[in-house]
């Protein structure tokens, strides 16, 4: 997600914001502008560019904007469900555009159609808008925090009518969320790499339970609940976020080098020739297992940098294509070579498999893969797309059977106590990581549907 308040190019600022954060999802874009007086909104299924490659700027006017690029959990193809949303009423419009997942949804739909509301997507993003009109005419603090109280789950939110922009964390701060400035006006990120392109300073990040007000008055905080130590997703530094960015005072890029550094102390190959990492996430901590064990790291594989990435993929067909045609072996480099492989993670085996045959195939002697995370075991509930055991394949394998099944000649992980050691370098009320899907312990979950939630998947 990105937001601008204050600016007299709030499109174009939130075009360049959402294009740095293209990485966080390529199946839809889009972006709502106020111009004071009504919300204009643009959207479609597709790259930020595709969507707006014929995007007129001139007749989007405004100094506020939103702007989200939507990722798939389903491969629902649905135009309906790309955001931002735009709700109209006779009291006036809101746009909403959200990053996470509802626990307590599928109760939250009942109670609303009970209560009368026509839900018209399948998204948690619209519940909340119906959750603020139950309890007021307007959009306005009192209504967002009354319908917030009522979510259980992961979302960052930014809500914008035609003279406020609202901004809002979940009390766990499972999302990523920051704010930065460009003179006198505010912008709002997911991640702050976005920051960098439209030329905004890092101001801080977005609290967990905390409401932003924010309009041409200034801006206000309000915490609507608190809940302590935060629990930032550990995918984040694993895959999702981008290097130049930081999350939780933590830069990624060094964040995963430590990784590769707590890796080759705990699994080190002693006797390899060179190290090499599966572009552009696993670079990092590559680099940090080759300084640590003196192996010299080297360039082993190529990407093609005009493929999506295959983790975020809805279908496994396309992330068997997708893996094909993205990474490329560098046969000159690698060929009788006894390689470590870095990679970030192993989510289903796919990329894994095709990485090492791969670089058998151009000549590799052995290949010995490390991962700078721990086993993925358990589905995630919070937004990433890993929803069911049957799919993850640490959680139907030990490592023994996982390397035989990826065909490496041996495999190892970064275990849950050198991940949190090397990404929270200092233990505040304030620093704590989410790694649910590596040990199974959840910071949250909706107690009144636990059972058939977690019997679901």
């Amino acid at each position: 997600m990105f937001g601008v308040w204050g600016h007299e190019r709030a499109a174009e600022i939130t075009y360049y914001g959402l294009h740095a954060m293209q990485h966080r999802g390529q199946d839809a874009a889009g972006i709502v502008v106020t111009n004071g007086e009504r919300l204009k909104l643009h959207k479609d299924v597709g790259l930020v560019n595709d969507v707006f490659k014929r995007f007129d700027f001139s007749k989007y006017q405004g100094r506020g904007a939103v702007g989200h690029v939507r990722n798939a959990t389903q491969d629902d193809g649905t135009f309906d469900n790309v955001q931002p949303f735009v709700f109209r009423t006779l009291e006036g419009s809101t746009a909403i555009a959200h990053n996470g997942e509802l626990m307590n949804s599928k109760t939250l739909r009942k109670d609303l159609e009970k209560a009368g509301s026509i839900l018209q997507t399948n998204s948690d993003t619209e519940i909340l808008a119906h959750l603020m009109k139950k309890n007021g005419h307007k959009t306005t603090e009192e209504a967002i925090i009354t319908g917030l109280k009522k979510l259980i789950g992961a979302y960052a939110y930014i809500i914008m009518t035609e003279d406020k922009m609202y901004v809002a964390l979940d009390p766990r701060g499972i999302r990523p969320l920051s704010l930065g400035r460009i003179g006198d006006a505010y912008v709002v990120a997911s991640e702050t790499c976005a920051f960098s392109i439209v030329g905004a300073t890092y101001e801080r990040e977005i609290l967990p339970g905390e409401l932003l007000t924010i309009s041409d008055e200034g801006i206000k905080s309000t915490r609507f609940m608190l809940r302590e130590p935060r629990n930032l997703c550990a995918m984040e530094y694993v895959y999702l976020s981008r290097p130049d960015s930081d999350l939780n005072h933590e830069n990624v890029h060094a964040a995963r080098k430590r990784t590769g550094i707590e890796l080759a102390k705990e699994s080190p190959i002693v006797d390899a020739d060179i190290v090499t990492g599966v572009p552009d996430s696993s670079i990092s901590a590559a680099i940090g297992y080759a300084e640590m064990t003196g192996i010299p790291y080297e360039m082993g594989i190529i990407k093609n940098r005009y493929v999506d990435r295959t983790f975020i993929q809805p279908s496994q067909e396309l992330r068997d294509q997708g893996v094909k045609m993205k990474l490329s072996p560098v046969r000159g480099i690698i060929e009788g070579k006894k390689i470590v492989m870095i990679d970030d993670s192993i989510v289903r085996g796919t990329t894994s498999r095709r990485i090492v045959r791969l670089l058998k195939e151009a000549g590799a002697k052995e290949v010995h893969v490390r991962i700078s995370s721990p086993r993925i075991e358990n589905p995630c509930f919070y937004g990433i797309d890993m929803s069911t055991k049957e799919e993850l394949i640490a959680a139907n394998y030990n490592t023994e059977e996982m390397c035989k099944l990826i065909e490496a000649d041996s495999l190892a992980f970064l275990s849950p106590k050198g991940m949190e050691k090397a990404i929270i370098r200092e233990k505040t009320l304030n620093q704590g990581l989410c790694q649910a899907c590596f040990t199974g312990d959840y910071p949250v979950v909706e107690k009144g549907e636990k059972k058939d939630f977690f019997r679901k998947y």
